[in-house]
């Protein structure tokens, strides 16, 4: 009989779960398995999932039953072949531009982008020999960046932190044309409001952080292809670099996409009401939010979202350069430098997402020291309005 420290390693552990898996019943939730590497009866059965001839998992950065449940998911909502999952969104982003490119090539992207992106494209990928060209493409005019040695064209369903929409459409039928890639960044959106897709594009790239989580208690990314093939070659530099997920947070994520449709649904109709009061408001210069008639993306918003959706996401220019003043007076809301939680919260677009587009880029694309950006919650909009309201009224 196998003595005290022994049960304590052995007992109730892999063979345990094993025999688990053979029971007549099954969980109702997926069990989360935090193990880093699986065990095998003999050599043959590591043989044979290595050569996809068996189902199993060999180690958690190659992959997890949790990750593989959830990346079920997105690849499901999002319409696509395959999903991979995250450490956190700038993970996501830059494993698989990096699985895309090689030195030598070039990105043509768009000006007003998050500023992690922006500082990723701009600085670092210029260490590996890799070019990116920044223009205005909303309009689907790729045409004229286009270079030799372009690979892929990159844009955001809802451009952080201006919420303007490009089409799409003409986006994906320019960029194949070329025979190039379509990348598109629907962390504003979610799945709930667009599908890039659907639209044309060939994959799609979240923050899980906000929308998909959207409980503010995880830090996950995810990219969702639109061929297995691509999948697959994300996939091998996920393994490479390193940068997944881990299991806790995958469970976490599976749970929040239950209500990931309520959610959406409710900060859209919250934010539409809140755009419109902050239009009507004698002390906001301009509000940015493609739900508005008045909004230069409005027509693109209506033709590419689902039915009056429109995102939790605006942007607001306090009149007056009363922007610290305004979100110091917000009492019922915090300020931090996330969105697409629970409840409604302010950002500061110049010292927090954008802080390192240059002062002169910043100014030019529209994002001045006068813009607020708005994270609207899962609250009663008439009790927004009414925060805002009085906090506006002193300015």
């Amino acid at each position: 009989m196998a003595n005290f420290d022994t049960h304590l390693i052995h007992k109730g552990d892999g063979q345990f779960a094993k025999a688990l898996n053979k029971t007549a019943s099954v969980a109702e939730t997926l069990p989360i398995y935090l193990s880093s590497a699986f065990a095998f009866d003999d050599v043959q059965s590591v043989d044979d999932i290595y050569e996809n001839r068996a189902n199993g998992y060999i180690y958690s950065r190659a992959a997890n039953p949790n990750i593989d449940a959830v990346s079920e998911i997105l690849a499901a909502i999002e319409n696509g072949a395959g999903a991979l999952v995250f450490g956190s969104g700038m993970a996501a982003i830059t494993t698989t531009i990096l699985s895309l490119v090689k030195s030598g090539d070039n990105i043509l992207a768009s000006r007003l982008l998050y500023g992690g992106t922006y500082d990723f494209f701009a600085h670092e990928l210029p260490k590996f020999g890799v070019t990116v060209t920044f223009a205005d493409i909303e309009n689907g005019g790729i045409d004229e960046y286009i270079k030799e040695n372009t690979k892929l064209v990159y844009t955001e369903t809802i451009a952080n932190p201006l919420m303007s929409v490009p089409n799409i459409r003409k986006i994906a039928e320019n960029t194949h044309k070329h025979g190039l890639l379509l990348l598109i960044d629907n962390t504003f959106a979610s799945p709930v409001i667009a599908k890039p897709l659907d639209l044309g594009a060939d994959i799609v790239l979240h923050s899980a952080t906000k929308y998909l989580g959207g409980h503010s208690d995880i830090l996950l990314g995810a990219a969702v292809a639109k061929t297995g093939e691509l999948a697959k070659q994300i996939r091998r530099t996920e393994g490479i670099y390193g940068g997944v997920a881990s299991p806790q947070d995958a469970w976490l994520l599976a749970r929040s996409l239950r209500t990931l449709s309520l959610r959406v649904k409710k900060h859209s109709q919250n934010a539409l009401k809140v755009a419109e009061f902050l239009e009507g408001h004698g002390k906001i210069e301009k509000v940015f939010y493609s739900g508005l008639s008045s909004s230069p993306s409005h027509e693109n918003a209506v033709s590419q979202f689902e039915p009056n959706l429109f995102g939790g996401m605006i942007s607001a220019n306090i009149k007056g350069g009363a922007a610290e003043k305004f979100i110091g007076k917000v009492e019922l809301f915090p300020f931090l430098p996330s969105l697409a939680g629970t409840s409604t919260t302010l950002s500061y677009s110049v010292k927090t997402s954008h802080r390192y587009y240059e002062k002169e880029k910043r100014e030019e694309l529209g994002i001045t020291d006068e813009q607020v950006r708005f994270s609207i919650g899962l609250e009663d909009a008439d009790d927004i309005i009414a925060e805002f309201e009085s906090a506006l009224k002193d300015l």
